[in-house]
């Protein structure tokens, strides 16, 4: 008998670079296993998704970004080119205008598409699937943990006894008897009760096209959050396929075939003079104030501690503040105000922990590599992800701001004080296992036969034709001819 016919999935990523990266390590995946991938952009993206796959022959197609939007500049086609989050809306929205071209793009495939794994924030693409009579999946870019106590909170209401944004509540006491969040471990405006608005109305667009459609591709592993991927296909829905973490299909060029990079030779330094460093960074999205920023570097500069700070370009306070700050922790701390490869670093035997804003992406990649985390949240559903890292999976710590609120102001000392305990404390050591335990979890889940890599073939074998394979968790099946092994490194 011969292979079974392996399935063309076309991949559209929101514009955003938080939801692009992840997206094209599946399709790196995909292509392993030999099934046919082409993704969807536009003119102002493909430049950069084109160098980060020029190893592969995944197919890229552009679409022309719609024009004249309100509240969007010309030129700006990804949301790190807002001049503001406040423009998001206007941006997201506009997406829709690209369905009809969409639509051609895909008349025209050879092969024909047989999916369609589009962002969460294109809801409108599940009628182009409709229409298509194709299956779509929905990215929306988050853990199974907060997708979960979302809807939670939207169906069941547990928060509307609550009388102020801080007051816990028990989310769901039939199923996770002790956890218990607070309105503010939400972002406005869904931790209001009876939250409505534009944005609200735009999400629930999505969260209704999400319910429709075949399945949610999910950037995390099925041991790592249990729980939760079995209450949301049992409760909630449509089935998550967990085939993360996807940081671990991330094409990475030796350093032996480059100059090396400042930051690397940096952390080159304090790894031979065993100097533990701290990796400092918080996405390119979160709008953090100037004052903050200092508080921050005020507090790592207490602290006694080698760190390496990605700073966001242009980000407040870069300039005069910094120049100053740098002269006084030259000798154990740099800031880099430009891009960085965040996986390499993680992954550097040097680093031994990582102040983050807990973006899901973040969070992958540091438990992929085994570095506990120091969560400093700041917007999205980074506050839940903070939550999950700190107290429901033990693989990081949390600096909590002033007025014991989970958000808020953060002091200098408290930053010291945490980054301490992180780097040498008792409660640093606890959390070091850990995530030392997940980590060699991530990589067992992604190499042949886990539980990632299992699932990710079911779902390329039905869409290839075999109509007879189940999802259940964890079983295995026959397959399409695969790739190379994925040679995946191991973690810390």
């Amino acid at each position: 008998m011969g292979s079974l016919p392996c399935p063309h999935f076309v991949i559209f990523p929101f514009m955003s670079q938080g939801h692009i990266i992840p997206l094209l390590h599946l399709s790196r995946l995909l292509r392993r296993r030999s099934a046919a991938v082409t993704i969807i952009t536009t003119a102002g993206n493909a430049p950069p998704i084109r160098a980060s796959l020029k190893d592969t022959d995944v197919s890229i197609l552009e679409l022309p970004f719609p024009q004249n939007i309100k509240n969007i500049p010309p030129g700006v086609e990804n949301t790190h080119q807002l001049p503001s989050m406040s423009c998001f809306l206007d941006f997201a929205k506009s997406a829709k205008f690209m369905q009809k071209n969409f639509e051609h793009a895909l008349e025209n495939l050879n092969p024909p598409v047989s999916a369609i794994i589009s962002d969460g924030f294109l809801g409108w693409t599940l009628q182009s699937a409709q229409r298509f009579s194709v299956p779509r999946f929905v990215f929306f870019g988050m853990g199974n943990f907060s997708c979960t106590m979302h809807q939670i909170l939207g169906r069941e209401n547990p928060h509307v006894g609550t009388v102020s944004l801080d007051e816990p509540f028990f989310i769901a006491p039939g199923y996770f008897p002790e956890l218990k969040l607070t309105r503010n471990d939400f972002e406005p405006p869904f931790n209001e009760i009876g939250p409505s608005g534009p944005f609200v109305d735009f999400m629930a667009e999505q969260i209704i096209s999400m319910a429709m459609s075949d399945g949610m591709i999910v950037n995390s592993f099925y041991e790592l959050e249990k729980c939760y991927v079995d209450y949301w296909n049992e409760k909630i829905g449509p089935k998550a396929f967990c085939v993360g973490p996807l940081c671990l299909a991330a094409q990475i060029s030796p350093s032996e075939n480059l100059e090396k990079l400042n930051y690397i030779n940096f952390l080159d330094e304090k790894l031979e003079n065993q100097e533990p460093v701290l990796y400092v960074a918080f996405g390119t999205q979160a709008e953090v104030s100037s004052e903050q920023i200092r508080e921050i570097a005020k507090g790592l500069e207490k602290s006694e501690v080698s760190f390496l700070w990605a700073l966001k370009p242009n980000g407040p306070g870069c300039i005069d503040f910094f120049q100053e700050f740098e002269e006084r922790v030259k000798n154990r701390g740099i800031v880099v105000k430009e891009w960085v490869d965040q996986v390499k670093i993680l992954r550097h035997g040097g680093v031994k922990g990582f102040l983050s804003h807990c973006g899901w992406n973040s969070v992958m990649e540091s438990i992929s590599a085994g570095v506990p985390i120091l969560a400093v949240p700041f917007m999205a559903e980074q506050h839940l992800n903070a939550r999950f890292v700190a107290e429901e999976i033990g693989v990081g710590l949390r600096v909590m701001p002033n007025g014991g609120s989970v958000r808020g102001f953060v002091a200098a000392e408290e930053v010291e004080r945490m980054v301490r305990e992180l780097m040498g404390g008792e409660k640093g050591a606890a959390v070091r296992r850990k995530v030392a335990e997940y980590g060699g979890a991530a990589c067992e889940s992604m190499k042949e036969g886990g539980s990632s890599m299992r699932t990710l073939d079911m779902l390329i074998d039905q869409l290839g034709g075999n109509k007879t394979v189940s999802f259940s968790h964890g079983e295995s099946v026959p397959s399409c001819q695969r790739g190379q092994d994925l040679g995946f490194v191991h973690a810390k």
